[in-house]
């Protein structure tokens, strides 16, 4: 399986946000930190935001901040709003028409390998993926880690 860049972005964002600790951020900090294009944060955060993750402060000194705890923000959660299409193969497809769906057993297969993967991504936050001890402060928000 393969998120898209949009998930990715997404993920991205949440961390950089997350490590500022309630501070805000900025599109175009987030941007240059990842060196990404600008215009796809402004969607994903506002993506993000939708879906209760993110908090957007309008206007001078504005920015983002986390709409929860790091450790309220559940990986598979987030990944289940980023992504719009888990279907693995045709025969997950309403439309699906190909010949051997009857009798092949790849569909349940592929299932519950999908559904395996997601219950790994509940299990982890985005507390997880942030140590605020790490190499993460100094490479994103340009100070020595603490």
């Amino acid at each position: 399986m393969r998120l898209t860049t949009y998930t990715d972005y997404g993920l991205r964002l949440l961390i950089y946000v997350a490590l500022k600790e309630g501070e805000l951020a900025t599109i175009q900090e987030v941007a240059d930190a990842y060196a990404i294009s600008k215009n796809h944060l402004m969607k994903v955060a506002y993506h993000l935001g939708q879906y209760g993750h993110l908090e957007t402060v309008r206007g001078r000194g504005g920015g983002l901040r986390l709409a929860r705890s790091p450790e309220r923000i559940r990986l598979g959660e987030v990944i289940r709003h980023m992504e719009d299409d888990f279907t693995l193969v045709e025969c997950f497809e309403p439309s699906n028409t190909c010949r051997i769906t009857r009798a092949c057993r790849l569909k349940g297969i592929l299932g519950e390998a999908l559904k395996a993967y997601l219950a790994v991504l509940d299990r982890y936050t985005l507390a997880d993926l942030i140590d605020r001890q790490s190499a993460l402060d100094t490479i994103l928000l340009n100070r020595a880690a603490r």
